[in-house]
């Protein structure tokens, strides 16, 4: 693959870890587990593929819904991982952002979010935006509303410069695992013009050529 064929920046619709672990009779957080771990893998591809920018949908603000023991080990899950992982991503030069309501969440959550954004503060390698309690539609009412707040029109510029990934240029690519043909209230406004690619792999089975397909076909 050429450089020019590269996407800047790459979002991720992580599905299908729950539907991974039943197929193995397994409890679900099992599947959630497994695609922590695959994530981790999928940092290191787009790194040394040159992708500057990985946005992922760790946790939706439709996923309270679920199960309450389902949300509670993903809690605990998100906030273990952190911890652990946290050290490497400094060492590799990634820098972590996490977009979401963090209202709700618990003070331990808290905590690992705000660390983990503090000690990759400096790094400059590669952008990995977690969105964790995030919707689109949360993420335009928000922008919508700090401009209010700050009587400034609610044009489209404005608008993209208060949205929650205005750090960031939009994706170029959009991949959701999983095979189902929907984008679930993610991104709503940054993917307008984004190629989408949908897979029929289940998040916790996505490796290396999975991603290189995808990226093949948003460079065809």
């Amino acid at each position: 693959m050429t450089a020019q064929s590269i996407p800047h920046h790459i979002a991720i619709v992580m599905d299908g870890n729950g539907r991974w672990a039943n197929k193995r009779f397994l409890p679900r957080i099992a599947g959630h587990k497994q695609g922590v771990d695959v994530l981790k893998r999928c940092v290191k591809a787009c790194d040394a593929r040159g992708v500057r920018v990985l946005t992922v949908f760790a946790f939706s603000s439709e996923n309270w819904k679920r199960p309450t023991d389902e949300v509670s080990g993903l809690m605990d899950l998100f906030a273990f991982a952190l911890s652990r992982e946290v050290p490497q991503l400094k060492a590799d030069g990634v820098r972590l952002h996490f977009i979401g309501e963090r209202q709700g969440l618990s003070a331990r959550v808290l905590k690992s979010i705000d660390q983990a954004e503090a000690v990759t503060r400096e790094n400059s390698s590669l952008t990995l935006n977690v969105c964790f309690n995030y919707g689109g539609r949360w993420d335009i009412v928000q922008a919508a509303e700090k401009l209010a707040a700050q009587g400034i029109a609610v044009t489209e510029p404005h608008m993209s410069q208060a949205m929650a990934l205005s750090h960031v240029p939009d994706p170029d690519l959009v991949i959701r695992t999983g095979g189902e043909l929907r984008i679930s209230n993610f991104l709503l406004w940054q993917s307008a013009y984004s190629e989408f690619v949908f897979v029929d792999t289940l998040w916790p089975d996505f490796d290396d050529r999975a991603l290189d397909s995808a990226i093949a076909e948003f460079s065809g």
